[in-house]
């Protein structure tokens, strides 16, 4: 059970992030906030759960101190977090309003042999509306708050300083095993058996699970070669062995996946020019919209993947099967409501009838997204993350953004793809989207002060 330090520390984030707000700019002490709660506050089942209201935790606390104190000290105002895109407007709207749909159409209890789920009631519709205005608050603020191309700088050296800082533990972790949550919070956050990988162990430090510190470093290995390109003379050298050193740590946290993703996307990163840089990552983008559809059409190359993860191991082989499977399995079950889904309480899930135990997994995000709030929730939630990317690459023009902004907007199509196989939604996802959201914005509006006027014609009698 987590001890009292965790509950310090969760309630002492608050005061934590109203310090940064007052010592440093806006837009950087939002970065800060996010960022360092994320890698350092203790994980679930650390929580505060108040009744009626969504559980206050690692995730949700930042999110409301950053929301509330920025508000409270003019940092930004109301009117200033509306997308000004009506695209954008509307995935919100659905965003925070589709769940007391979903609310509506679950009134009815299910059961599963010994098993029964209760049904959703109208009392439960607050703490899920506030749960989804706090997991969207990031990016409403760096829409906000992160609109420029030196502010998208300073968030890819922000993440760099993070994969420098998480350096130290996972290399402790490596050698001693995962340790540090269970010395300092009290309690080991998942399954230890998970966290041990050939004959070795997978770093988790203060994460959800070894996968969760693994992609971030995979994130701060591009943030650091995008700012390695972009760099001159010494930093750029500096930079450039802090890539490589990152990726040392990277192949150390044993994730085959955030392994791929680096070897694939770092060269893209360091060799070709930003508009296939941005083309991969509107592509990336795509795909993750996409991937239920094709996944439905039968397009997904299943067998193929099943084969190549077969020639690395046979356990990697047998666990993508499982995840195929279960993809099948629930994706047919979110179809029986597949407007605004099944709703809260694992009504997406099926049940053995005898035990009443789980027959299924839910690992990808777009899968607990569609089985929970359905297809309108999905749409809404990864609209409002790939649709930057894909407004950034469509309104490029004839000059692409800067190198910045590329690069953050090749780490978010990066974590948008994981999106499927995986859970690795944080607050960090919702801030680099609304930070290419706000440079969209940006481009848009100097697109419009620049477009020549016509001349008016004149009649000649």
């Amino acid at each position: 059970m987590p001890n009292a330090i965790a509950s310090i520390a969760l309630m002492g984030w608050p005061l934590v992030t109203l310090a940064l707000f007052l010592r440093l700019r806006p837009g950087m002490a939002l970065v800060a906030s996010l960022l360092a709660g994320y890698l350092l506050l203790p994980p679930l089942p650390a929580e505060f759960d108040p009744p009626m209201l969504p559980s206050l935790n690692k995730e949700t606390i930042p999110s409301l101190s950053v929301l509330v104190i920025a508000l409270a000290l003019r940092r930004v105002g109301p009117r200033e977090l509306l997308p000004r895109h009506p695209l954008m407007l509307g995935a919100l709207a659905v965003f925070l309003i589709s769940p007391v749909m979903t609310v509506m159409t679950n009134t009815d209890p299910l059961r599963f042999g010994i098993m029964e789920l209760p049904a959703l009631r109208l009392v439960e519709v607050p703490g899920i509306v506030i749960r989804q205005a706090l997991l969207v608050g990031p990016f409403l603020l760096a829409r906000a708050l992160l609109r420029r191309e030196e502010d998208h700088r300073m968030l890819l050296w922000a993440l760099v300083t993070g994969g420098l800082a998480y350096t130290l533990p996972i290399l402790l972790e490596v050698r001693l095993s995962p340790q540090l949550n269970t010395w300092i919070y009290g309690y080991f956050q998942h399954s230890f058996s998970q966290m041990m990988r050939g004959d070795g162990f997978r770093p988790i430090v203060f994460l959800y699970h070894g996968l969760w510190v693994a992609f971030f470093v995979a994130m701060a290995v591009l943030a650091a070669i995008g700012l390695a390109r972009e760099g001159k003379g010494p930093r750029a050298v500096w930079n450039w062995g802090v890539a490589g050193l990152l990726g040392i740590v990277l192949l150390l946290c044993k994730s085959l996946a955030a392994i791929i993703y680096t070897a694939v996307l770092a060269p893209v990163l360091a060799l070709t020019p930003r508009r296939i840089q941005l083309l991969a990552a509107a592509g990336m983008a795509a795909l993750s919209l996409g991937y239920p559809l094709l996944k439905g059409a039968d397009l997904v190359p299943q067998e193929q993947l099943l084969e190549w993860a077969g020639s690395v191991s046979a356990d990697r082989a047998q666990s993508l099967g499982f995840r195929f499977d279960n993809e099948d399995v629930l994706l047919e079950r979110a179809w029986e409501r597949p407007v605004f889904g099944w709703g809260i309480w694992g009504r997406n899930l099926l049940y053995d009838r005898d035990s009443g135990r789980t027959t299924t997994v839910t690992d990808g995000r777009w899968l607990i997204v569609i089985g929970v709030f359905g297809w309108a929730g999905y749409l809404a939630e990864f609209g409002l993350l790939a649709f930057p990317v894909l407004a950034l690459w469509f309104g490029s023009g004839r000059a692409p953004p800067g190198p910045a902004t590329v690069t953050l907007a090749v780490i978010l199509g990066m974590n948008l793809v994981d999106l499927l196989p995986n859970a690795t939604l944080t607050p960090l996802t919702f801030l680099a989207a609304g930070a290419v959201l706000g440079m969209v914005e940006t481009m848009a509006a100097v697109g419009r002060r620049h477009r020549p006027v016509p001349e008016p014609i004149r009649t000649i009698l």
